[in-house]
């Protein structure tokens, strides 16, 4: 009797081997290995095949128009490129208890609102907990059909028998195909399923968003071949201690991975944000010392936050160094170039930042604003609530340009500030007028002297 021939993949990325291992080599992951059975596969030589597929001029192409759907929610369609794409499949991850399911299930409202039939499947809740949720949400409509399924080939069955006009999966990873002897949400699993869901939404033309589980590092949980298959990834981000959330494409074949859309979470829902600086700065309380507004960038769009920086005598031997929103180690880099270049000592400093709202700003053009902040804090000396500030800092302390400068100015001018604090260099790049009054700077000694 032949032995059956087995291997061993990873659960966390996709990695294969032919023996057990402890740890991956790959990702780094403790006891992330399943034992799969190799399936027989056709040994027909590469190039035997009696159909020879012919090859077609670029120019011959004719130029695409993708259909699409409008959702109603200009945040939820800016993220997708102007609308659902007809036959798209798109993977929507975030953190458990983000609002995923509220704000698919919202979506689904919508477009049945305009009269599509629209199929919504969960294979982790039961009819009645829906049913729970939608009331919640006060959503009642006669297009809008729920079913509970798990098997790969039942659901793919619906998808050819009422051909929907919209689809939702939640989630992915509960889906299962009987061939397969592993259990739901494995490697092989999440693979079969995501490749089969797709090429039926291609051939029936319906546009299907999956809902995927994401890992503690917030990477969607199983292989990464599934981010691969799908024509967009979506990821909601948000904490439990705000009420806003961000939606942001990490992929997009049909639109740009520029766009962001704002969410705020309430009891009856998610709503959109159509004005988000103005959320961001709703509770602001400019007479403090420490804090300064700064303008990112989230794609396309621009974004007034507030940084608020502390800086006050550590009590222990060892100073910390706290951010929330600004990535850690830029922040020990601006700090360094604090002590080197303008002279400020924090060795017996304990510094805290925080970007307010919960965002996370990873632009380098909000260097300057923390920058100042912490200088702020540390002399206890108030930035005037009225100025804005925007640039890159360098490690021999220059003030750098960043992109986009004239759409960051007319953003600041929208909302009624008087200064804008930006590099030298930006300030020959300009060709509109503005009433604002421009400073620029060129290190970030200058700026310091200038605004404390």
């Amino acid at each position: 009797m032949k032995k059956e021939r087995t291997k061993y993949v990873c659960q966390s990325c996709g990695y294969t081997s032919p023996k057990w291992m402890g740890k991956c080599s790959e990702c780094g992951a403790w006891n992330a290995f399943i034992e799969e059975k190799i399936q027989p596969v056709s040994r027909q030589r590469a190039g035997t095949s009696q159909v020879v597929p012919k090859s077609v001029l670029l120019d011959e192409i004719q130029d695409p128009k993708f259909a699409r759907i409008k959702t109603g929610t200009e945040e939820f369609d800016r993220v997708l490129g102007g609308g659902i794409v007809v036959g798209s499949v798109i993977l929507v991850g975030g953190a458990p208890g983000i609002g995923k399911s509220t704000l698919l299930l919202q979506v689904c409202s919508l477009i049945a609102s305009q009269g599509k039939n629209v199929l919504y499947i969960s294979g982790e809740e039961s009819l009645q907990q829906i049913k729970i949720r939608s009331d919640r949400l006060s959503i009642h409509s006669d297009r809008l059909r729920l079913l509970a399924e798990t098997d790969l080939e039942s659901i793919a069955s619906v998808f050819r028998q009422e051909k929907p006009d919209f689809c939702v999966v939640d989630s992915i990873q509960t889906v299962y195909a009987s061939q397969m002897e592993s259990l739901p949400g494995n490697v092989s699993q999440v693979r079969i399923c995501g490749y089969t869901l797709s090429v039926v939404a291609k051939e029936e033309q319906i546009p299907v968003f999956l809902v995927g589980h994401v890992t503690k590092e917030g990477s969607i949980a199983g292989p990464r071949v599934l981010e691969h298959l799908v024509d967009g990834l979506l990821i909601l981000e948000g904490d439990e201690q705000h009420a806003y959330r961000l939606l942001r494409a990490v992929k997009n074949r049909f639109g740009s991975t520029n766009e962001v859309g704002l969410f705020e979470m309430t009891d009856k829902g998610i709503i959109e944000v159509t004005q988000p600086s103005e959320y961001l700065l709703s509770q602001r309380h400019g007479e403090a010392s420490g804090t300064v507004v700064t303008v990112s960038l989230e794609g396309t769009r621009p974004l007034l936050v507030e940084v608020q920086a502390l800086v006050s005598p550590t009590s222990y031997g060892m100073p910390q160094r706290t951010s929330t929103g600004i990535e850690h180690r830029r922040l020990a880099l601006l700090l360094a170039v604090l002590e080197k270049r303008v002279g400020l000592k924090f060795g017996t400093q304990d510094v805290f930042i925080n970007a307010a709202g919960g965002l996370r700003l990873t632009e380098p053009a909000v260097d300057l604003a923390v920058t100042v902040a912490v200088a702020s804090s540390l002399k206890d000396r108030p930035i005037d609530p009225q100025t804005a500030m925007v640039g890159e800092v360098g490690l021999s302390g220059e003030v750098r340009g960043v992109s986009q400068i004239e759409r960051r100015i007319a953003e600041v001018e929208r909302l009624g500030f008087n200064r804008l604090v930006l590099p030298d260099i930006g300030l020959k790049a300009l060709r509109n007028k503005t009433r604002l009054e421009l400073v620029g700077v060129h290190t970030v000694r200058e700026a310091v002297q200038k605004l404390i």
